[in-house]
């Protein structure tokens, strides 16, 4: 059997493909764990300023290995803890990470997939392809960081709709909700992907990383608390190398030249 995550690397862009095409890439506690472990090494790759995660096939992600949850021994409520708790330490390394990670959702993103994707900083959806959160139409409820992330995204009211009703969402309408960043062409989206990711590599990776930090921490803390993280965030920014580079071509009335 072969890997259930690839990882290929151009340059500074690592993209990790999850490679179960015959399952639409649905999440069993193999490929959970290749993940999980992927995201780690490329976090700590100083050769990599960003990551794409898509999916092999038709599917970006079909979400939970279903099949192999009603089999599990002890019961499908065990295997979805076993199963959960493997995914939810690959979105928090997904979230934690101080580097941009890019969904390239080539296909049907739904359940565990749909949360994935989510996750990511960055969406890039195929005119084709369309989201589902799928747990409740199954009698369950929203996972793998869904609860957490929708309504930040789009509203607790929206939120909600999606949670109660489980329609598809097609690519026009998640545009329309802030849901992803771009809809391009199927053929197109690996493309714009890479073309995002070598965007973003010509900034500076430190100020998105202390970025990426203060927003994902700015829902649970006070103004104060946040202004203070804030402070001290930009001062320490001003004393890196990408910071002293930045603020001299502002003086200099130039484009800055961040170091890769």
């Amino acid at each position: 059997m072969g890997a259930s995550v690839l990882l290929k690397q151009d340059g500074a862009i690592a993209t990790l493909t999850l490679n179960r095409p015959e399952a639409f890439n649905a999440i069993g506690l193999e490929l959970a764990q290749e993940l999980t472990a992927h995201v780690q090494s490329v976090a700590a790759d100083k050769g990599v300023r960003a990551i794409i995660i898509t999916g092999a096939g038709r599917a970006f992600c079909a979400g939970g290995d279903l099949k192999w949850t009603l089999a599990y021994p002890q019961g499908p409520g065990a295997a979805l803890r076993k199963l959960a708790g493997e995914v939810h330490l690959a979105i928090t390394n997904i979230r934690r990470i101080p580097k941009p990670v890019i969904a390239a959702i080539n296909g049907v993103a739904a359940g565990g997939g749909f949360s994935l994707a989510l996750a990511c900083d960055f969406r890039v959806m195929s005119s084709e392809a369309s989201l589902r959160q799928a747990y409740t139409s199954a009698g369950l409820c929203l996972d793998a960081g869904g609860s957490f992330m929708l309504p930040r995204l789009i509203g607790l009211a929206r939120a909600i709709e999606i949670a109660a009703l489980d329609e598809p969402i097609s690519a026009d309408r998640a545009l329309a909700w802030n849901l992803v960043n771009q809809v391009v062409e199927r053929s197109h989206v690996e493309a714009a992907a890479v073309n995002l990711a070598r965007q973003l590599n010509q900034r500076s990776l430190n100020s998105f990383a202390w970025s990426k930090r203060l927003l994902n921490d700015s829902f649970e803390t006070a103004l104060e608390t946040q202004m203070e993280r804030e402070r001290e965030g930009i001062a320490t920014c001003a004393e890196h190398p990408d910071g002293r580079e930045g603020l001299q071509a502002f003086q200099d009335k130039r484009k800055p030249r961040f170091p890769a």
